[in-house]
């Protein structure tokens, strides 16, 4: 069996590209909510025989808005994206199923359907939420399927993917779609020391990847990939008062550049926030765009990508716009201001210095220590960080 992972190309770029590496005997993690594991069907199928043409074809518009690149995690390659659905006919349309497919010299191979349970958990509709137990799209409505696709290393992941929607009575087809849309930037931590926990990364049952906002008018995932990086000891966040921000095991501790890079944004003097209580929470700034991410710093990492630490503590920001810095310089420390409910280092890598107006896009970290189900700790390299894990970076 081949497993395949990034190369690094430019060690100061971090440049990496997907090349085999021989099998190892590292624990595979659990693979994140709404994720599923990509199988290769027996033989190709000619596309004309999968579908019956119909005339007019199906009204329904799919696309893919950004395309994804392929990532490490886990002990799996991954690739997240959404499928965009709209109903532009005179009818409800009902969506069975959702064809992930790859382009075979004779037609197409199957990697993954979802239907039945999966679909309703993986698709969401505008403005409403879940969809009901039929899968109905009605006239006019749009939609949102989010797929994660893993690969376990048995064969490599396409460089193209083709798509179709099952529905009652007819197919629609989808985008073709490629799987190298960015350079993975391989990152060094932001966080370092023991008892970490990467929250809300990945998995669709958390805020984080479900997360579209509409900035500048365009509908964007900046938060696909964003980690929480919180502190979990002897099993809890914090020690002590829940509504004092010194109590959790994440406030103050250092945050670091994760490669050399140019500061674009560094951002200080909105307080910390006084911790989210079964009470509630009150900001202690209104919310605003301006405000959302509190004290913060951007850095330019090249090739267009960007990276974000946001809800730093208030006096800490060490950086100023337009410094350069080097990769595991200190820049400023964690606290719990703009929109953050608790003390954590909301961190991710986008396309833009927006930290809504852009799209995410993976990353991954040169090394950590994960503590994986069966309580082996193992030594991960060029893996973007799962959840269930605890880590020491």
């Amino acid at each position: 069996m081949t497993r395949y992972a990034p190369r690094c190309l430019s060690l100061l770029a971090g440049i990496c590209a997907a090349v085999p590496l021989p099998a190892s005997s590292l624990e595979r993690l659990p693979l994140p909510a709404g994720c599923k594991p990509a199988q290769r069907s027996a033989q190709a199928r000619p596309m004309e025989a999968m579908d019956v043409p119909v005339f007019p074809p199906v009204q329904l518009d799919v696309r893919t808005p950004f395309e994804p690149s392929a990532f490490s995690a886990g002990g799996y390659r991954y690739l997240v994206y959404e499928l965009q659905l709209q109903n532009y006919s005179e009818a409800s349309l009902r969506v069975e199923a959702v064809d992930v497919l790859t382009p075979a010299p004779d037609g197409a191979e199957l990697l993954l359907r979802i239907s039945g349970q999966a679909l309703r958990d993986q698709m969401r509709l505008v403005g409403s939420g879940a969809v009901d137990s039929a899968q109905t799209l009605e006239t006019g409505r749009a939609g949102t399927v989010f797929l994660c696709v893993a690969f376990d290393g048995s064969f490599p992941v396409p460089d193209r993917l083709l798509h179709r929607v099952v529905l009652d009575s007819a197919v629609a087809q989808g985008p073709e779609v490629g799987t190298q849309h960015d350079t993975v930037k391989v990152l060094s931590s932001p966080v370092r020391g023991s008892h970490w926990l990467a929250d809300n990364g990945l998995a669709l049952d958390l805020h984080h990847r479900p997360g579209v906002f509409v900035a500048g008018g365009t509908a964007q995932i900046s938060r696909r990939y964003a980690i929480d990086w919180k502190r979990r000891v002897d099993g809890k966040l914090l020690a002590g008062d829940p509504l004092d921000v010194r109590s959790y095991h994440a406030y103050g501790e250092p945050v670091f550049a994760v490669a050399d890079a140019t500061i674009i944004q560094a951002r200080d003097g909105f307080p910390d926030n006084t911790p989210r209580t079964p009470a509630g929470f009150t900001p202690a700034v209104p919310l605003s765009m301006e405000s959302l991410a509190g004290n913060t710093v951007v850095l330019d990492l090249g090739d267009g990508q960007f990276a974000h630490y946001a809800h730093l503590q208030r006096g800490s920001v060490a950086v100023k716009a337009g410094q350069r810095v080097k990769r595991g310089e200190l820049l400023a420390n964690i606290g719990n201001s703009g929109d953050a409910r608790w003390p954590h280092l909301h961190f991710q890598v986008t396309t833009g210095p927006g930290v809504m107006s852009s799209e995410g896009v993976p990353f991954v970290l040169d090394h950590f220590r994960a503590k994986g189900p069966s309580g082996q700790w193992t030594v991960r390299r060029q893996e973007y960080p799962l959840l269930d894990s605890e880590l020491d970076l």
